[in-house]
């Protein structure tokens, strides 16, 4: 019996150990089996991938600055921004210098003697009066914890070596080891200050990341599969101006080196190199000479209303003036002037000190196309004005637009009219009674209460208070309260008073229709001009004529554009074009028939009322080529702070291009010619 159990037991020992056995051999089965597809998947799917991987993090690829565009003036020959070839000193480690665990490397001995004896060769060279770079200086630029840059990046150590300094370092290269002299460029503006708030300005890259565009870029680094579009931290990109507007077109593409690395992330020599791409030459339409005049007319008059009295006073505070000029079929700007001005090449550097800004911080924006009070206790008129009488050109077409005249309605001008259940009374400047007057009367002597009686209470009775809104889209298809188009960044939209309901849609009307309920840019002053003088036609202002890449070839030719067009009876522009005749006496002996309008704002600044001068006007009449917007904030009435402005500009693009398409500087040089060889 006892025998028999032994058996059984037996048995069931041997059971349970080729149960055990086969549940081994399984698992191992399945485990070899799950290695090897997973081997298989790692070499046929993942194995490229790995291989691009492993080759990336051997190889690294180290940007090579691009050489910037140049930016011309209109003739293709004046280069208002260029940049010059300088001679920079880089510093590549090749050893890990930066702290161990919290305390500084033990190699910290060799960065102090490296410093040093970089300090001692350019104390050697350095020239009088210059900043000195001492020792600590040159460490934080080594970057030796790698806050700033790859372990393998060279380090700027110093840009603008003299030639002393660079025949030192190539003659001693062998004593520094990992220092390279770089070619990079440092962009120069023309010395005679033209047109800089609109051609802009650069700053390094890591300093310009407070605009979206450089924020996104610097988002894009991080996965840019393209070496060529990678951005460096000392990169100089365009931080306002054309230079910003045309960033990727002026930038170009990076070249770079291609650095073997080791573990450590420290570079063990160059694979290959990859040169870089030069950005294209942009030829803008400002044309130097005209917008020179432009500048120097405006200085002109500013100084001469501080010293001459105009309707009994002087304006001590016309401090600043803008002008643009826009020729009338193709859109582009020949002159955008904000004075004063600045000399932009002191951002040669991408920065400048406390002291600089102080000097340029109300002038350095351009106001042809912002809003900016010129000083900070907000005394002074802004740089955006009301339109004042300038705007009765339109005022007129909008009445004749929805029937309130016709172009033989004759109205009586009595000097003054009231409006509203409180009979508020408005009357023309100094009270001036007119009499009887045609619709293009009243735009040639500014009759207040003609705009008022016809335009203001009838599109009040007409539309009721949601006349505002008709009269709203009325200015936006003139372009007064949008943007337009221009391409400049940071582009203000004016300030539309009308539409603030603190008062009562008649009021606003009512001093809508004379030009006291909006403040707008010159800008848009020139481009509402311009669809004056082309009848209905909102061009899109431009300041790029063409593109061009390294070897002068054309790449990009930018067409006029029409944004929009307004219609309106051929019969409503004549009238209004016959009524933009007002006696100007700065236009006394001009060649041209010319259709203008004066204008003088009122507008409370720091508490008093103070007069702008504004003045539009295109020539010639009838075959109209340039229209021209001039404001002299606190410059008093139009016709003798702004007007002078504009008939300096006039002259200046007759003599360049011709207001009759002869340019009088040929037609001079003939004469001149033809008187030589008698």
């Amino acid at each position: 019996m006892k025998k028999h159990s032994n058996e059984k037991d037996e048995l069931t020992d041997k059971r349970r150990f080729s149960y055990r056995m086969n549940v081994f051999f399984f698992a191992s089965f399945v485990i070899f089996s799950v290695i090897i597809v997973r081997l298989a998947f790692l070499q046929f799917v993942e194995g490229p991938e790995l291989s691009q991987e492993e080759a990336s993090n051997i190889t690294k690829d180290v940007p090579l600055p691009p050489v910037r565009g140049t930016i011309y003036d209109s003739t293709g020959e004046v280069k208002l921004a260029y940049s010059k070839p300088i001679q920079s000193l880089y510093l590549t480690l090749y050893k890990n210098y930066g702290d161990v665990d919290g305390k500084p490397s033990p190699n910290i001995g060799e960065v102090q003697d490296i410093a040093t004896r970089l300090h001692d060769v350019f104390e050697q060279y350095k020239l009088k009066d210059s900043e000195s770079l001492t020792v600590e200086k040159i460490i934080e630029e080594m970057d030796l914890n790698s806050r700033k840059a790859n372990g393998f990046m060279p380090r700027l150590i110093k840009s603008d070596l003299s030639e002393e300094e660079v025949a030192y370092f190539l003659q001693h290269k062998d004593e520094f080891k990992g220092i390279q002299i770089v070619e990079e460029s440092v962009r120069f503006y023309d010395p005679d200050t033209v047109a800089v708030q609109t051609i802009g300005y650069l700053k390094k890259f890591r300093s310009s990341k407070s605009l979206n565009k450089y924020k996104e870029v610097d988002e894009a680094n991080k996965t840019q599969t393209d070496p060529g579009l990678v951005y460096t931290e000392n990169e100089f990109v365009g931080f306002d101006g054309l230079e910003l507007q045309y960033q990727d077109a002026l930038r170009g593409k990076s070249g770079y080196t291609s650095v073997d690395v080791d573990l450590r992330n420290l570079p063990e020599g160059v694979a290959g190199s990859t040169p870089p791409q030069k950005g294209y030459d942009l030829i803008s339409s400002i044309n130097k000479n005209v917008q020179v005049k432009t500048e120097q007319a405006i200085l002109d008059q500013l100084s001469w209303l501080h010293r001459n009295p105009v309707s009994g006073r002087l304006h001590p505070n016309a401090k600043t003036g803008f002008a643009v000029a826009m020729e009338v079929d193709t859109g582009k700007i020949v002159s955008a002037a904000s004075m004063p001005d600045y000399d932009t090449n002191i951002w040669r550097t991408g920065s400048i000190t406390n002291d600089q800004y102080d000097d340029i911080k109300y002038v350095y924006q351009n106001g042809t196309i912002r809003s900016f009070p010129p000083d900070d206790s907000k005394k002074r008129a802004e740089s955006i004005v009301l339109l004042g009488s300038t705007i009765k050109p339109l005022s007129v077409l909008i009445g004749l637009k929805e029937g309130f005249f016709t172009t033989n309605t004759v109205y009586s001008d009595r000097g003054s009219t009231t409006f509203g259940g409180d009979n508020r009374r408005v009357q023309n400047s100094s009270g001036h009674v007119y009499g009887a007057m045609y619709p293009r009367d009243a735009i040639r002597h500014s009759s207040n209460v003609f705009m008022i009686d016809e335009i203001g209470k009838k599109m009040y009775s007409k539309y009721g208070a949601t006349g505002i809104d008709k009269w709203d889209e009325y200015m936006k298809q003139f372009g007064l309260g949008v943007s337009t188009g221009v391409d400049l960044p940071n582009e203000f939209l004016g300030i539309r008073d009308y539409m603030n309901d603190t008062e009562s849609s008649l009021t606003r009307l009512v001093y809508g229709s004379f030009g006291q309920q909006g403040k707008y840019t010159t800008m848009q002053l020139a481009q509402y001009t311009t669809m004056l003088a082309n009848k209905g036609k909102r061009m899109e202002p431009q300041l790029v004529r063409e593109f061009r890449d390294s070897e002068g070839n054309v790449v990009e030719k930018v067409k006029p554009k029409v944004l929009s067009t307004v219609e309106f009876n051929d019969a409503y522009w004549n009238e209004v074009q016959r009524g933009m005749a007002t006696e100007v006496s700065a236009f006394s002996g001009f060649p041209y028939d010319f259709a203008r309008k004066t204008g003088t704002s009122t507008q409370v600044v720091g508490g008093k009322l103070v007069d702008n001068g504004v003045f539009i006007a295109y020539a010639p009449r009838n075959n109209p080529k340039l229209a021209v917007a001039v404001v002299i904030p606190e410059g008093g009435f139009g016709s003798s702070s702004a007007a002078p402005v504009a008939r300096a500009i006039f002259d200046a693009y007759d003599e360049e291009f011709g207001l009759d398409g002869v340019p009088k500087k040929d037609k001079n040089k003939d004469s001149d010619s033809e008187s030589g060889t008698q």
